[in-house]
């Protein structure tokens, strides 16, 4: 028989907790919930962090705050399939945080001072180095930068991990360069029709770019959502352009449809000037 929800009037922290606690409930919880093991809540940890980040992105606090929600639960969903197991709880989730953040901002909770917010990163990233090498789970200076990032965003993280020891381009401009090589490589590998080769060599143009974006000090992510954002929002108006003139895409070419995206980012300069 089914039991009622945990009380409204409960803290709300404390009610989301008892309430993943009953999802997980061997006797009656949820069979969904219940067949879940950290690897198959991963994706949707990863999913609703980007949703958190495009709720950002539109300004739509309203969206983010649910959004937030969702997030905050795949942690309690997490926590909660590690206290079953007798690994750790939320209480330890939220413990190592605040213990990691006062270790982090010694100038904010300690006497440490820094200069400049460049000093501040370069002393956040020696803080991190040195629990690496307390934690001694890493032997190599790039084994630990997860391998479940997204591509662009871990190229940057090895990037920027590998240019603490010095090894990095020494300007904009020597990546640039380096960009332009990469390319070239690759259309070297089209033209011959080698698929293969031009895979690994896209990859490297691609693997340049991530430097060039941590040089510039640009989240690639975010660049590239910005871009998308553009490509709908263009492409949405070639389709409005279109059943305007009584036509659909399929009506259409590519010399129309480019017509009009053409006049679309006329438009978008004019308005922006």
């Amino acid at each position: 028989m089914p039991r009622p929800a945990p009380p409204a009037d409960l803290p709300p922290m404390e009610r989301l907790l008892a309430i993943m606690a009953r999802l997980r409930d061997r006797a009656d919880g949820c069979p969904w919930d219940l067949t879940q093991t950290f690897e198959t809540i991963a994706p949707y940890t990863v999913e609703e962090a980007y949703e958190v980040a495009d709720a950002a992105e539109r300004g739509d606090l309203a969206d983010l705050k649910d959004e937030l929600g969702d997030l905050l639960l795949q942690v309690v969903f997490h926590a909660r399939m590690a206290e079953e197991q007798g690994a750790f709880a939320f209480a330890d989730v939220a413990r190592a945080i605040n213990d990691k953040m006062v270790r982090r901002h010694p100038h904010v909770f300690a006497d440490e001072s820094y200069a400049s917010p460049a000093d501040q990163k370069q002393g956040w990233e020696a803080l991190k180095a040195a629990e690496r090498a307390e934690k001694g789970r890493a032997e190599g200076l790039l084994d630990d930068v997860p391998v479940g990032l997204p591509g662009l965003t871990r190229a940057v993280k090895l990037s920027r991990r590998a240019a603490t020891v010095g090894f990095v381009w020494p300007t904009v401009q020597d990546v640039v360069a380096k960009l332009h090589e990469e390319v070239g490589e690759l259309v070297a590998e089209v033209e011959a029709g080698d698929l293969e080769k031009a895979r690994h060599e896209l990859g490297d143009v691609l693997f340049v770019v991530a430097n060039l974006a941590r040089t510039l000090d640009i989240d690639p992510e975010d660049a590239i959502r910005y871009t998308n954002a553009k490509f709908v929002r263009r492409f949405n108006q070639i389709e409005v352009e279109l059943a305007r003139r009584g036509k659909t895409l399929d009506q259409s070419d590519l010399a129309e449809m480019d017509a009009i995206w053409e006049d679309v980012k006329a438009q978008e300069r004019a308005a922006a000037e």
